[in-house]
């Protein structure tokens, strides 16, 4: 497998977690209305990254069509939930959980804008001008995702943290 392969492999299962987790928090903070319409606006965003990779991936022998090659952190949250509600230990949707989150979800904009980074590089030096112009119009919308959380953590972390005091 070639690096670019890789690469776009790597960053199809980021999106693909990225989207899963934007809407698993989405559907936790459901009565936070403003998150909850966002959250779900930008994971279209990596739903449609994910299929324009997997168009990508076939140029380059990669058939990116099946399930994540690691389970999806998404996933992983949905069942940690569902376990704490089967013990008795249901995390309430809130301050805590809610900055939980948004750390989670930026950290994993910010791993998927690396690798958009790294294959737009590749994609120059190599002067692939389809997976250049993939690159061009998916990052900046990586690197909105990334504002938004960053927007958010700023904004909500002042009042979230000191009422946990």
């Amino acid at each position: 497998m070639t690096g670019i392969s890789e690469t776009l492999k790597d960053l199809h299962d980021g999106e693909r977690d990225l989207e899963q987790d934007l809407l698993a928090a989405a559907d936790r903070h459901r009565a936070d209305h403003g998150f909850h319409h966002v959250a779900v606006d930008v994971a279209r965003w990596s739903h449609e990254h994910t299929r324009r990779l997997a168009e990508a991936g076939r140029d380059h022998g990669l058939d990116l069509s099946g399930p994540a090659a690691h389970p999806a952190s998404g996933a992983l949250a949905s069942l940690r939930d569902r376990a704490a509600e089967a013990l008795g230990r249901r995390t309430e949707p809130g301050g805590p959980t809610l900055l939980r989150d948004l750390r989670g979800l930026h950290l994993a904009a910010a791993r998927n804008s690396l690798y958009w980074e790294m294959l737009a590089q590749a994609a120059q030096a190599a002067r692939d001008e389809q997976l250049l112009e993939l690159t061009s119009s998916c990052h900046p919308q990586t690197l909105r995702q990334m504002r938004w959380t960053n927007t958010m953590l700023k904004e909500l972390s002042p009042q979230l943290l000191l009422a946990a005091r």
